[in-house]
C-alpha cells in the first residue's frame, strides 16, 4: 500500500545519508607527504629496535589502510620501508627457500593494510585488535615457513610445536610494540586530519528525532 509519509521519510533518511558520506579526502599532496612518513619511521624504526620485532611496521600498514584507499598504495608502504631497512640489515640469502621466506615476511608485514576500513572508522578496539593481530599472524606465518622450508626442525608435529617455542622469545615484545605504534601512528595521523572518517550510519530513529 502506497504511504507517501513513510516515502517522504525514507527519502530524508537518504539525502541525509548522502550529505553525511560526503566528506571530503585529504589532499593528494597530504596523502604524499603522509606516505613518506610512513615510510620514512618505519624505516627508522626498524634500524633501531628497543627489543626484537618491535618496529613501526604493522602500525604503519593499519595507518597506510586507515588513510588509502587504495590497497596496493597501502601495501607499498610496509614492502618499501621493509626493501630499504634490508639494504643495511642482514638479508634473507638468494636461495630458493630463502627468496620464499622472504615473500613470506613482506606478505605477513603488509597484509595489515587490510584492516584499514575496520580501523578507519576509530574505534579504540579495532585499532587494538588489528595491532595484536598483525603480531600474531606474523609469528604463526613466519615461524610455519621457517619450519617447512628449513631443516632445523624435523618435520613433525612435535618439530613444529618446537619451531613455535624457540620462537617466543622474539614475539615476547611484538604485541607491545605493535600495539604502541599503531595507537601513535594512527592516533597521530587521526588527530592530523589525514584519515577520513567512515560515514556515520543514520538511522530512522536520528531522522524521527530531527
Amino acid at each position: 500500500m502506497f504511504n507517501p509519509p513513510l516515502l517522504f521519510r525514507h527519502l530524508r533518511e537518504l539525502r541525509l545519508t548522502m550529505e553525511n558520506d560526503a566528506k571530503p579526502r585529504p589532499p593528494f599532496a597530504t596523502l604524499c607527504g603522509v606516505w613518506f612518513v610512513l615510510v620514512a619511521v618505519s624505516v627508522a624504526g626498524r634500524l633501531w629496535q628497543p627489543a626484537f620485532n618491535v618496529t613501526p611496521l604493522a602500525g604503519a600498514a593499519l595507518a597506510a589502510g586507515a588513510v588509502f584507499p587504495n590497497a596496493l598504495v597501502a601495501a607499498s608502504v610496509p614492502v618499501v620501508a621493509l626493501s630499504i631497512s634490508n639494504l643495511v640489515l642482514p638479508g634473507y640469502g638468494t636461495s630458493v627457500e630463502g627468496l620464499v621466506m622472504a615473500a613470506v615476511i613482506y606478505a605477513a608485514f603488509a597484509w595489515p593494510v587490510l584492516l584499514g576500513g575496520l580501523v578507519r572508522k576509530g574505534r579504540l578496539l579495532a585499532i587494538v585488535g588489528g595491532a595484536l593481530a598483525s603480531s600474531l599472524v606474523f609469528f604463526l606465518v613466519t615461524n610455519f615457513a621457517h619450519w617447512c622450508l628449513g631443516n632445523d626442525y624435523p618435520h613433525t608435529a612435535a618439530g613444529l610445536l618446537a619451531c613455535y617455542t624457540a620462537g617466543l622469545p622474539f614475539y615476547r615484545w611484538m604485541p607491545v610494540g605493535d600495539l604502541v605504534w599503531s595507537l601513535a601512528l594512527v592516533g597521530g595521523l587521526a588527530a592530523f586530519g589525514a584519515i577520513a572518517s567512515s560515514p556515520r550510519r543514520i538511522s530512522s530513529q536520528s531522522v524521527n528525532a530531527a
